[in-house]
């Protein structure tokens, strides 16, 4: 199928840009917004070869904008030294001014939000922050995305505790920034104030910025988002732990949602992990449609198994 594929960029500051990759294969198609995790860019949902998420849901019809959040992938410039954003620019700035874009591009009808791992952190975030932006969100479909980590075991302690909480805060004080990808630790770097709030917030700790004390926990309990389906991947010991992306799903505040594990033992054909829920080659055929049949508003196909 013929896909039009546009490069786009979104100033923030005066000496930021945003790039967002758009894809589709048909105009009037409803509109996707896609944000990737930490130590990551929006290459986890699209390749150049026509895989991936994006791919998927542009050949079903969908107007795709796959965001490079500040920093990383295309936007500009890259995270160094010198950069001072972090989670809070994410979610009062980032998202909102995507979000604007978007819509303005195609003709102000509501958006589906799509994350993978930590980027569902910074959409429900940013959705309790400026509830306005509520009724402008079709629906959220979320990949492996927890905020808190509690489950306990050796991928915790190796991956959390001592790479993400210790080791990388000595990298940080030693290059300025996160080097992830220069140490193949993720596919993209992080800034020193981005680590250092998603540090605290992964911790057991009430859901409250850190630069200027907004409770977003106590705020999600006043607010309902749009209808969200949580994926989570029955071989994620601590990225995305089923009983983690759980917790998320319920410290957000009422809403309708679905927690839906990814596993041999729900029916699907792998147990799939962190990465491989949306990389893997069979997830086009075993849980993608279920992704849109959720955001076609057939909430019923997507049933609750965790």
């Amino acid at each position: 199928m013929p896909k039009l594929s546009e490069d786009l960029y979104v100033p923030v500051t005066p000496d930021e840009q945003l790039y967002m990759k758009r894809l589709r294969c048909v105009e009037g198609g409803e509109a996707v917004l896609m944000v990737h995790g930490v130590m990551a860019n929006g290459r986890i949902f699209y390749s150049d070869s026509g895989k991936g998420l994006a791919h998927y849901l542009a050949e079903a019809g969908y107007d795709v904008f796959v965001a490079d959040l500040r920093g990383r992938g295309n936007s500009l410039p890259p995270i160094s030294r010198a950069s001072r954003h972090g989670q809070t620019e994410t979610i009062t700035e980032d998202l909102p001014a995507l979000h604007r874009e978007i819509r303005r591009l195609t003709g102000g009808q509501p958006v589906h939000w799509i994350a993978h791992s930590w980027g569902g952190v910074h959409m429900s975030s940013a959705l309790i922050r400026h509830p306005a932006l509520i009724p402008e969100v079709k629906s959220l479909v979320y990949f492996g995305s927890k905020r808190s980590v509690r489950v306990s075991n050796l991928n915790k302690l190796i991956e959390v505790d001592f790479m993400w909480n210790v080791a990388s805060r000595w990298l940080i004080k030693v290059f300025g920034y996160l080097p992830a990808r220069r140490i193949r630790l993720g596919a993209d770097n992080e800034s020193d104030k981005s680590h250092l709030q998603s540090k605290l917030w992964a911790q057991p700790k009430p859901w409250v910025d850190s630069e200027d004390g907004f409770d977003y926990g106590e705020a999600a309990q006043q607010v309902s988002l749009p209808p969200a389906l949580y994926f989570a991947a029955g071989n994620d010991p601590c990225r995305g732990h089923p009983d983690d992306v759980k917790r998320f799903r319920d410290e957000s505040g009422p809403h309708r949602s679905c927690v839906h594990r990814l596993s041999h033992a729900d029916g699907h054909r792998h147990d799939y992990n962190h990465v491989s829920l949306l990389t893997h080659p069979d997830a086009p055929h075993d849980h993608f449609p279920l992704a849109l049949a959720w955001m076609q508003g057939d909430f019923a196909r997507v049933p609750e198994n965790y």
